[in-house]
């Protein structure tokens, strides 16, 4: 069963998530879903390159993380998606209303089916003011939607905060 990591902003998340896989002793296989669009965001995706361990292998998932997940998944191997958020913003910047319903489907219908461990890391951006434009709102209300969604699935809600990993839900 999969397990959702929550956090905000430089909350540790991913740190936790990597130690996760890490702890796993499997294969880990890295699923990115940030997209180089500017100098910043490819200083970002860098730090967390190096951060890796050089054996873990990276995959590109922008758009099409359900399909990613189905060719990746295997007994005795990690996927550490990173991060569900971004994944949610190239969804909604890609301005086609239906591919961001059909991927959160099918992300859903092929959760309960991966062989293997799953760590989806993703931003907790719900506890802030409300947003001073729609799209900002938009994405505010998917993502709570999405993370309700996800966390009805998994085996394991964690949220981390200030480095501390907090347990919601644990299914035995």
């Amino acid at each position: 069963m999969p397990e959702l990591i929550l956090g905000g902003a430089r909350s540790g998340k991913s740190r936790y998530a990597e130690q996760c896989a890490r702890d796993s002793g499997l294969e880990v296989v890295y699923i990115a879903t940030a997209q180089a669009l500017d100098g910043e965001m490819q200083a970002r995706i860098e730090h967390h390159r190096a951060a890796r361990p050089p054996h873990w292998r990276t995959v590109e998932a922008p758009c099409a993380l359900a399909a990613t997940l189905a060719a990746q998944a295997a007994a005795g191997r990690c996927l550490l998606v990173d991060c569900l958020t971004l994944w949610l913003s190239n969804l909604l910047c890609a301005d086609a209303e239906s591919l961001l319903a059909t991927e959160v489907d099918a992300l859903s219908a092929v959760l309960p089916q991966l062989p293997g461990q799953v760590l989806l890391v993703s931003n907790e951006v719900g506890w802030g003011i409300v947003p001073d434009n729609p799209l900002a709102r938009r994405f505010r209300d998917e993502a709570g939607r999405l993370h309700q969604r996800l966390a009805a699935q998994c085996a394991r809600v964690t949220l981390v905060v200030a480095g501390l990993p907090l347990t919601l839900k644990e299914s035995s």
